[in-house]
């Protein structure tokens, strides 16, 4: 059985961390390791982290000063173990058959990543509930059988942060670059770090793995329940932090593609660059 590393940056999220480890335990893969990173939480989290290690050794906790969710990340890739890497907020939580789909379709497909998307409908009505008031909708789980999915050895046809591209089919976009929707094969997360002391530190990372992944497997399967936290690391920055992040991760990755070939630079520019950069002229005109 293929060994999973989980990685999980923490940091104030008390209300939130168990339903991301429980979601873990009841995975029916069972061969993984979950590294949590206490980013220097000042709140219980750091104790509940260590609660779950008492009980399962698959549970390794590390500690260090608060510097932010990419050094977290980058420190616990470090300490991982797996064939392959996973990614999962501590305020959010995985399907009970994330890891067993993923395995199993990078190892059918010989595929260097799979991907997968979020519960639209969790996301949504935990947003209306919050905003009436009301407390949180649990997650609801459909058990998998098969599935429909699609290879492919150019994933820059796929992904996309733009809501609608041209030229990509809407059946197997690859949408935005979070870190937690997808598996990587251990050498290729690898590879890719994330960019330390920012916000939208997934930015300049997401570049540099398509720029290294060969082979992915496409899914369509919502493996990844959202959570909308307002106090998220997005959503609590303000935007002095919001513009300098966005600047600096638009540098970083303006010279990771300066070695990339024309197709590359031109579909990333496209379908990333251009999103990120209207993003930072807005803040910038009402700052």
């Amino acid at each position: 059985m293929n060994k999973v590393s989980v990685i999980i940056p923490v940091y104030n999220v008390e209300k939130y961390l168990c339903r991301a480890l429980d979601s873990l335990l009841a995975q029916t893969h069972q061969d993984w390791e979950a590294i949590l990173v206490d980013d220097g939480s000042t709140d219980s989290s750091g104790l509940i982290a260590q609660r779950y290690c008492d009980k399962d050794r698959r549970f390794v906790l590390t500690r260090q000063d608060n510097q932010g969710q990419g050094v977290a990340r980058n420190n616990a890739l470090k300490a991982a173990s797996g064939d392959y890497i996973m990614y999962l907020d501590p305020d959010d939580s995985f399907h009970p058959q994330a890891m067993e789909i993923c395995v199993a379709a990078a190892v059918r497909d010989g595929s260097d990543m799979v991907t997968f998307t979020y519960d639209h409908l969790y996301r949504f009505l935990n947003k209306c509930t919050h905003r009436l008031g009301f407390g949180d909708v649990k997650p609801w789980h459909r058990t998998y059988r098969s599935y429909d999915y699609h290879v492919t050895d150019n994933i820059f046809r796929h992904a996309t942060e733009r809501s609608h591209p041209q030229g990509v089919d809407p059946r197997w976009r690859v949408k935005h670059c979070q870190a937690w929707r997808c598996l990587l094969k251990a050498d290729l997360a690898r590879k890719a770090r994330f960019a330390e002391g920012v916000k939208y530190e997934d930015f300049p990372w997401w570049g540099e793995v398509l720029l290294n992944v060969e082979r992915t497997t496409i899914t369509r399967l919502p493996l990844y329940y959202y959570y909308p936290n307002p106090g998220s690391f997005i959503m609590s920055a303000g935007r002095e932090e919001h513009i300098r992040s966005l600047q600096t991760v638009l540098k970083q990755t303006d010279e990771l593609y300066e070695k990339a070939t024309a197709e590359q630079r031109n579909a990333w520019n496209t379908n990333f660059r251009h999103s990120y950069s209207r993003y930072l002229q807005k803040k910038q005109h009402r700052a």
